[in-house]
């Protein structure tokens, strides 16, 4: 989720679990938390373009990275959430103070803006101990804070080399707040499209390992995990980089438990990202692995062939990617 671009989303008419983009330190043995367990919200937002105007969006982070002493106090004074109100729900990782948070991003201020998703503003930090983290600042949306309590929820109970690390939560403000390893190397999104000049495309080799990464944190998540996961938002975006190009999931804030007891799929409202949801989800809301694999398999195309999966850009005929490759594999 740390990027700059925004990407169009179906929204449920009503709201379902999900996740945000970190594993944590596990602790052995904890009992797994049961999604049912999570408040319910009574509203969902409506569907975002993935044409927003960029002078809106900066509105948005403008709004959203100043903060003042007075600000600071109002958060405070209309919390409506607290790390009380969800410690029966297990989140295993470390408590921050919003006043330590706030300070090491001097107030969130733009020169700390690292990006903006659907739900969060992020913005990068240096705590006291010297550790360089990447913050994530939820909207100012009481339905939101669903999505980051499953986003904690999940990742706290999942740890793998291919999801990225959360690090921590802050919850004494009315604008949740998960804390992450920093990934410097930004997403693959960011190596993919609209490189600059000045900047080489990535090699085969590099394509291939990211490839492969992303595929066993997948498969971490489909078939390894205490509990298994289905993502439900794989895309460039959303797989962050790091040293040499090491990849790792990120952004669970839809993420649903996958079906158990014999069942063959979870019944769920659509969500998602327009062009990696995979037709069948998308006319039957049956959420099955084989959703995540579709997304893995558009994520791929991108990879090969350095397009976009959706590019209005090209002429007609070209700009649905898995339409074209559909119609120019030979099977």
């Amino acid at each position: 989720m740390i990027a700059n671009r925004r990407a169009s989303k179906w929204e449920d008419s009503q709201p379902e679990a999900g996740g945000t983009r970190s594993s944590a330190s596990r602790i052995a043995g904890r009992r797994p938390t049961d999604m049912d367990e999570l408040p319910s919200n009574t509203s969902a937002p409506p569907p975002t373009d993935s044409g927003g105007s960029r002078e809106a969006s900066m509105s948005n982070i403008a709004a959203a990275s100043t903060f003042t002493v007075a600000d600071r106090q109002k958060m405070r004074n209309n919390v409506e959430i607290s790390q009380e109100s969800y410690a029966p729900l297990n989140i295993s990782s470390r408590t921050f103070a919003f006043d330590e948070l706030a300070a090491a991003t001097r107030n969130f201020s733009p020169e700390c803006f690292l990006g903006e998703g659907g739900f969060a503003c992020v913005y990068k930090e240096c705590l006291q101990d010297g550790q360089v983290v990447a913050v994530k600042l939820m909207h100012k949306n009481g339905s939101r804070h669903r999505q980051f309590i499953v986003e904690a929820l999940m990742l706290s109970h999942l740890d793998h080399p291919n999801l990225v690390n959360l690090i921590g939560y802050c919850l004494d403000s009315d604008r949740p707040l998960l804390v992450y390893e920093y990934m410097p190397l930004g997403s693959l999104e960011d190596h993919l499209h609209d490189l600059p000049l000045d900047r080489e495309p990535l090699d085969w080799n590099t394509r291939m390992k990211i490839a492969v990464g992303a595929a066993k944190g997948l498969e971490y998540l489909h078939d390894e995990a205490n509990r298994p996961v289905i993502y439900r938002d794989l895309k460039p975006s959303n797989i962050l980089l790091v040293g040499e190009y090491h990849p790792k999931l990120s952004d669970f804030g839809l993420a649903k438990h996958a079906p158990t007891g014999g069942k063959s799929h979870v019944t769920t409202n659509i969500r998602g990202t327009a062009g990696f949801c995979a037709p069948e989800y998308v006319m039957s809301g049956h959420l099955t692995k084989k959703s995540g694999i579709y997304s893995f398999g558009v994520v791929f195309l991108e990879l090969i062939t350095g397009r976009k999966v959706v590019d209005s850009t090209r002429p007609p005929g070209e700009q649905n990617l898995v339409e074209l490759m559909g119609k120019t594999i030979i099977w």
